[in-house]
């Protein structure tokens, strides 16, 4: 699943969560409103769990929550409990980049380059909290 795709399946968890709070929800039912796989949702959701963004709770009326307000929950958050991977990962081979300086060189370049776009993104997405997109979403 690509960075953009767990995003954007974490945000929609996280808005029917953050509308049906606080009373749990099963993963079940959070698949059916986000029309996702349940298995892609559990996954999405258990990250977020290992984040401390969602908590669960086990039963009969068990289920998933927010355990942040979504005005203090901000993308970022969300990205890093989600992601392994920075957006602009490059695989830079070493082997080549040793034979060749021309090539480490441009391998160098790249790294920066990308290393810098991406503390762009996760300064923008410090700035947008769960709270603002629930608004957009009411528009």
């Amino acid at each position: 699943m690509s960075a953009s795709t767990k995003l954007s399946t974490a945000v929609r968890a996280l808005c029917f969560l953050a509308e049906h709070h606080p009373d749990p929800q099963t993963s079940a039912d959070i698949s059916k409103f986000s029309e996702i796989n349940a298995s892609k949702i559990r996954q999405i959701l258990s990250m977020l769990v290992k984040g401390g963004i969602v908590k669960s709770s086990y039963g009969k009326k068990g289920g998933f929550m927010l355990n942040k307000e979504p005005a203090k929950l901000h993308l970022q958050e969300v990205y890093c409990a989600i992601e392994d991977r920075k957006a602009f990962y490059l695989n830079v081979s070493k082997s080549t980049a040793q034979i060749k300086p021309k090539l480490n060189s441009l391998n160098n370049y790249f790294l920066n380059f990308f290393a810098d776009i991406q503390i762009d993104i996760e300064e923008k997405m410090k700035k947008i909290t769960l709270e603002q997109i629930l608004l957009h979403l009411k528009q």
